[in-house]
């Protein structure tokens, strides 16, 4: 890296893992922390403010539910940078933030060197995976004739598809959750496709398997 200062966005609920980023940024002088946000509203709050270069962010931490969101954020900051940060992510998640142009992906059990150089390829705009995901990528290509199975949801959609367990309607659950009625009729959406189901009793039917929802508690 060459001696320019970087502004960074964290987006992540994870205390231990703030506090980890926000000491192993502030040993290096060329960065500088803008703000750490849990939302899409507080992260344009903050790059509004002040140009940023790179976003760090765990998609399952924040309401970055869908592609579409890191879509908007790329669009309208082209110049920012986002490195994915994440305890796990699925074959499906992962082609389809591939296919809006994310192309920094590491896991938090990476150490310190690991996390640098990823850092170091987003901001150059280089590609940077984790050796697991690259392993994934190449299982992928290699069984690409094998129908891949749609069960991969968000920690979101999962308490979503919980909530539509317990019989809330959309409109209940858009409430509960402070989102949008539109937000979630999107989830919705999302996960029958992801499910591969076409209606609620399908849905918990495919849930109670995954181990997601207790099947004492619903009769089916």
């Amino acid at each position: 890296m060459n001696n320019t200062g970087y502004k960074i966005v964290i987006a992540d609920s994870q205390f231990l893992v703030i506090e980890a980023l926000k000491s192993l940024l502030a040993n290096n002088e060329q960065f500088t922390i803008s703000g750490i946000v849990e939302t899409q509203r507080e992260l344009i709050k903050v790059i509004e403010k002040e140009a940023c270069q790179l976003l760090i962010v765990d998609t399952a931490l924040t309401d970055f539910d869908e592609p579409v969101d890191f879509q908007f954020v790329k669009q309208q900051y082209p110049d920012l940078s986002i490195l994915v940060l994440t305890n796990s992510i699925g074959k499906t998640e992962f082609t389809e933030l591939s296919k809006i142009g994310i192309k920094n992906i590491i896991y938090k059990t990476a150490d310190r060197e690991e996390i640098l150089a990823a850092i170091d390829a987003a901001l150059k705009g280089k590609k940077y995976f984790a050796e697991e995901i690259i392993d994934m990528i190449l299982d992928q290509n290699e069984s690409k004739s094998v129908p891949e199975e749609p069960t991969h949801l968000t920690s979101s959609e999962i308490e979503i598809v919980r909530l539509i367990a317990g019989g809330l309607t959309t409109k209940e659950i858009a409430n509960q959750k402070n989102i949008s009625f539109h937000t979630v009729n999107t989830h919705r959406k999302n996960i029958f496709r992801k499910m591969g189901v076409s209606n609620a009793s399908e849905l918990i039917i495919q849930a109670i398997r995954a181990g997601w929802i207790d099947n004492i508690e619903y009769y089916i």
